[in-house]
């Protein structure tokens, strides 16, 4: 006689309610489990949009308005490529008078948070006799993801010369 012949169904029942409570205990193991898994990558992918709201795209094209200390005024455009790089050209209307104003290369960093950093030769009129050339720094942050502001530096390569400082503005053109 085997050992299942020999059960009595009180041992037969008794068997089988320990194999359905281990397989339920093994399903709601797997159920909580899985819940799991799939709140933690709900949470995952909340975070990864909410990283991408607050990191603003630099690349493209700026309008850039600075104004020094001393109330000076200056205009130019600012093109960031993806490779941190890119370039600066006046945008003064009284550099035709001169020709055509050339770009130069520039450089973008992003820090922490909305914080950016954009630098690069540029050359400014002086009335209408001349150009001061230097390195323009500008550190802002930005406001919304077609606004930066902060603050700029010149520093000029003519003579002994202070740096100039100020505030600048860039507004992404519509286009």
């Amino acid at each position: 006689m085997t050992k299942l012949e020999g059960m009595t169904n009180g041992q037969m029942t008794n068997d089988q309610h320990i194999i359905f409570s281990s397989l339920v205990l093994r399903a709601s193991f797997v159920i909580r489990h899985s819940s799991f898994v799939i709140f933690f990558a709900f949470v995952l992918m909340l975070m990864t949009k909410t990283t991408n709201a607050q990191s603003p795209n630099l690349i493209g094209r700026w309008n850039v308005e600075i104004t020094f200390a001393n109330e000076e005024h200056r205009s130019l455009r600012f093109e960031a490529r993806s490779d941190g790089k890119g370039t600066l050209a006046p945008a003064d209307p009284r550099a035709a008078a001169w020709g055509a104003a050339q770009p130069s290369d520039a450089k973008w960093s992003r820090s922490e948070g909305n914080a950016v950093t954009f630098s690069g030769p540029v050359e400014f009129l002086l009335g209408n006799v001349g150009r001061d050339a230097g390195t323009l720094v500008c550190k802002g942050k930005f406001e919304t993801s077609d606004l930066i502001t902060g603050d700029a530096e010149f520093s000029s390569q003519v003579g002994e010369r202070p740096s100039k400082h100020g505030t600048f503005k860039a507004v992404r053109p519509k286009e």
